[in-house]
């Protein structure tokens, strides 16, 4: 039976809201990502994760999977290289937030969403909050950047300021779930951000983009990126989401 939300007839998605199904939303962009990565990093991650996590956690919670979101909002500044495609942060808001409303109005009520592009973290946080109050829905939002955090710091190779944008852990993934697109060749360590002082980055919000010139278009180091690293922050994710999701799933008002 398949897991995608996409994949169903009307009479299938009513049987999935009777039964409280979990609907998961990832949520990317399209955007450069450096001489060694695809313009779709950011949504390929999103999506992997969203797929892996929906299917280990099936058998126990009924859960679809959303398309993915692929478009999204950059700075201006990442359009200086081919490949990024920018919609205004308020056409992006209303778009999640109708995408939301609509399957809130179908009678879905408990919803994730799982976002890998780091420059739609505060507008996505407005979202959920309208939703809740439109809705009274308390849907969640998550990165899987942060769901593997702890465990990625232990075997990080690059260290502080390896892996902002494009950066070891992007690539490590990246050359976990798509090997194929991704060019070795290509790497640099040149871009690592290396801007560290009291405040930045552990007390202030300061865009990376002001603070550091990039010659290549990314912020890290890929060049000690590798597959087995990859293998092991999937592993985390996974581990950490299922944990959440049960939490999630069985707790709340909706």
């Amino acid at each position: 039976m398949s897991i995608l939300f996409a994949d169903k007839s009307w009479p299938e998605l009513k049987e999935a809201i009777e039964k409280n199904t979990l609907i998961i939303l990832p949520v990317g962009q399209t955007e450069e990502h450096g001489m060694h990565l695809p313009v779709k990093t950011d949504a390929i991650i999103a999506e992997e994760v969203t797929k892996r996590v929906a299917e280990k956690i099936k058998k126990e919670i009924p859960v679809l999977v959303m398309p993915t979101i692929w478009q999204g909002y950059s700075m201006k500044k990442v359009a200086e290289w081919p490949g990024t495609i920018r919609l205004k942060p308020e056409t992006f808001m209303e778009m999640v937030f109708d995408i939301l409303s609509s399957l809130i109005e179908m009678g879905f009520k408990k919803i994730i969403l799982i976002s890998a592009h780091g420059n739609h973290t505060g507008m996505l946080r407005i979202v959920v909050r309208k939703i809740a109050d439109e809705y009274k829905i308390f849907t969640a939002l998550t990165y899987p950047s942060v769901m593997a955090k702890e465990e990625f710091a232990k075997i990080s190779k690059a260290g502080p300021g390896g892996s902002t944008h494009g950066g070891e852990y992007e690539t490590s993934l990246m050359l976990y779930l798509r090997p194929e697109l991704v060019n070795m060749k290509k790497v640099t360590s040149e871009d690592k951000l290396v801007y560290r002082s009291q405040f930045y980055p552990n007390k202030v919000f300061w865009s990376t983009w002001g603070i550091q010139k990039t010659k290549t278009g990314i912020y890290g180091d890929p060049t000690v990126a590798t597959k087995e690293t990859g293998k092991k922050i999937m592993e985390a994710i996974l581990k950490n989401y299922t944990e959440f999701i049960k939490e999630f799933y069985y707790r709340g008002d909706n």
